[in-house]
């Protein structure tokens, strides 16, 4: 649904059953002044567009007692399980099933005394259940609702109350507990939601205040003492300190930060005072990007689930069919007992209810990609979820992926005899300064910390050569950086033997090479390293211990800084010297031969490979938007090591899932097959159904204990 001033989203407390999850939406589009409604089922959010208030949404939702808040609240702590009203009325009816059935066993057939409690029983557990069944029967919509409360009406007219309490009391139990598994499952989005701190101490001019955080303003500045949590992202202005960043990246370990450090919203401040000016507005902080980003995964259909709704469309209609069938075809061809093929029919329609196949994917995606977001690892969709999974392939960018991205200038090699080298380094800062390339850093780093003046030299006609440098004039001059093949393609210079061999060695050792000078003469070798990150090796070990058939490393450098970086990291492949489309080329060809291959890069310069590839995952530092946005998987962290842990919550993501659609399966037929001998019971039946339900939610529920 596109935004618009007319559009609010609420949350839901209560949703745990996608066909009651479809009947509130259609509830809410039908209410006077609504335009149009949207369930989120997997993040339990509802956007409306149009005027209704909160009391006429929950009004609509009131069938299954549903409750509605802003989504902005702080989220509320639910009342104890068995605290709650719903639950409290499951096990007063439990209590009066239990006495029917002592009264049942000491009278005598025929008795009124038990009839009575197992009416109240079911009037007790089940007055929510006829209320949306009858109204579903006189509109002619069939969910489970409706397929209940037929069983339980003509187990009644059959004269099988105990066994008509006892399908109203299981079912009942089978919602709370189902209601309870799903608030489990969204719990570590909710826990984000409560990370950050509603509101902050601010100084606006010589006052401080207690400012909501919907009120702080960009340019503000957040005053956050030791101990305290940080409740809107900016920049330190004043104060050093260790901030736990666990909440926003999963790192384990706190980072030290100082002025000019950016910190992010819901990270906890160790010992030191800081003053922070606020650079991003509360709707627009990492942490509330996290959980927009999360939520909307989780309401994005995985493959798997799509088929389980498709398949639900016509199993639903067909059970009604089979089970109207064995009603009446029987006593009609065969001439037998009316009350006995009524009996097994409404059996059927009650094993029939498609609860468990339809909850069996959303409940595993949701859990997953909650757990993810815990761990630092940002998946924006269940089909990307699923996708990581059954990865063949994994292609890795080298600068920024599997080294740290931070080069250093190891040396600077003079070439000219009538410049010395504060000359040719401030030729070189001044270029490099219009550049973005994060080798440019390196070089600009250099140039400060030898006090170079570099900004008085004027750049003109400043360009970019794609993959291979840049050149611009400075004083009448025409100059050149980048590499070496630069020089021969632009300004037909050729390298001595001495000068080749200085940058085949500088190569050798993993360094990067680029090259100073202008159309006449070279004026410097700039030699930079790039240190490989410490997670690089292990997890590049890890994902070819969890059955990566290749992975490959893609880069614009030299083809020897590239063999030194490759083997350190242990890849199996190795192409350098690659321009973006090459890298696009690439993984191309990948994907003919191994049908599904990731990319891992920045998120900004691998942009084409990251759109091409079947999963393309960024090296998303906290706060880079950039990589939140465009990539199907980012990792907060920076941290290759929480690569192997994606690839095996997927892969148990999809085993799970298989798991779920096979036993929801086999469950519902071997009840079925019961029908032919008359095994069948309508209790046998809602407790196949509840237990399916259940034990598809908890299988489901594993996937919270997968750690890194």
């Amino acid at each position: 649904m596109a935004d618009s001033p007319l559009v609010k989203t609420y949350r839901i407390q209560g949703l745990s059953c996608t066909n009651c999850a479809a009947k509130f939406e259609n509830n809410v589009r039908e209410l006077e002044g609504v335009k149009d409604a949207k369930i989120n089922f997997g993040a339990s959010k509802i956007s409306v567009q149009g005027s209704a208030t909160i009391e006429e949404i929950e009004k609509a939702g009131a069938f299954d007692n549903l409750k509605i808040r802003g989504d902005q609240e702080q989220v509320k702590q639910r009342e104890p399980f068995w605290k709650q009203k719903e639950n409290i009325k499951v096990v007063f009816s439990v209590i009066l099933l239990l006495i029917s059935w002592i009264l049942d066993s000491r009278y005598a057939d025929g008795s009124i005394m038990p009839v009575i409690g197992y009416a109240a029983a079911i009037i007790v557990g089940g007055y929510s259940l006829f209320v949306n069944g009858l109204k579903n029967l006189v509109r002619l919509r069939f969910d489970m609702h409706t397929l209940m409360t037929v069983a339980i009406i003509g187990a009644a007219v059959l004269g099988e109350w105990g066994e008509g309490a006892t399908v109203v009391i299981l079912f009942a139990i089978s919602e709370a507990l189902e209601k309870y598994s799903m608030d489990k499952a969204r719990n570590s989005i909710e826990s984000l939601m409560n990370i950050a701190p509603k509101e902050a101490l601010i100084r606006r001019g010589h006052h401080e205040m207690m400012v909501a955080v919907d009120e702080i303003e960009v340019g503000d500045i957040m005053i956050v003492k030791p101990g305290q949590k940080l409740a809107m992202d900016g920049r330190i202005m004043k104060g050093a300190s260790t901030l736990n960043q666990a909440a926003i990246t999963g790192e384990s370990e706190p980072v030290f930060k100082t002025v000019e450090g950016e910190v992010f919203a819901g990270t906890l401040n160790g010992e030191g005072l800081l003053e922070v000016e606020v650079t991003k507005r509360v709707e627009d902080t990492t942490i509330a990007k996290i959980i927009h980003l999360v939520e909307e995964a989780q309401a994005e259909k995985a493959p798997s689930q799509a088929f389980v709704d498709k398949f639900a469309k016509f199993y639903t209609p067909a059970i009604m069919l089979i089970a109207l069938a064995i009603a009446v075809l029987p006593p009609i061809v065969m001439n037998g007992d009316w009350s006995e093929w009524i009996y097994r029919g409404l059996a059927v329609l009650v094993v029939g209810c498609p609860c468990a196949l339809v909850i069996s994917t959303p409940v595993a995606i949701v859990t997953a990609i909650g757990n993810a977001a815990k761990h630092g690892v940002l998946i924006k969709g269940g089909v990307h979820l699923e996708e990581a999974g059954a990865l063949k392939a994994i292609a890795f960018d080298k600068t920024g992926t599997l080294t740290k991205g931070v080069p250093e200038v190891t040396d600077f090699t003079v070439l000219s005899d009538e410049l010395n080298e504060q000359d040719v380094l401030a030729i070189a800062a001044a270029l490099e300064s219009r550049s973005q390339h994060p080798l440019a850093t390196a070089i600009l780093q250099k140039a400060e910390n030898h006090d170079v003046d570099y900004h008085s030299l004027l750049v003109e006609d400043f360009t970019a050569i794609t993959g291979k440098g840049i050149k611009g004039k400075i004083n009448q001059g025409i100059y050149y950086i980048g590499k070496p093949d630069l020089f021969e393609e632009e300004a037909g210079l050729v390298f001595s033997d001495e000068v080749l061999k200085l940058i085949s060695g500088y190569q050798n050792t993993g360094k990067t090479v680029m090259v100073l000078g202008d159309q006449v003469k070279l004026l410097a070798l700039i030699a930079v390293s790039d240190e490989i990150r410490e997670s690089s090796k292990e997890a590049i070990r890890k994902l070819h211990a969890l059955g990566i058939e290749k992975t490959i490393m893609l880069t614009g450098d030299n083809i020897g800084t590239a063999k030194a970086i490759g083997a350190a990291a242990g890849v199996h492949e190795i192409e350098a010297e690659l321009l973006p489309q090459d890298k696009l080329g690439i993984i191309k060809q990948w994907k003919q031969k191994y049908d599904r291959v990731a990319m891992v890069g920045d998120g900004v310069n691998d942009a084409p490979a990251l759109a091409a590839s079947t999963v393309g995952i960024a090296m998303g530092g906290a706060g880079t938007d950039t990589a939140l946005e465009t990539a199907d998987i980012a990792l907060m962290g920076d941290d290759l090591s929480k690569l192997p842990y994606t690839i095996s919550l997927s892969r148990k993501t999809l085993k799970i899932i298989k798991q779920n659609i096979t036993f929801s399966l086999v469950i519902k037929i071997l009840a079925l097959l019961l029908i032919a001998p008359g095994w069948l019971t309508l209790w046998m039946a809602i407790f196949a159904d509840m237990g399916a339900t259940l034990l598809v939610t908890l299988n489901s529920l594993r996937l919270l204990r997968i750690k890194e």
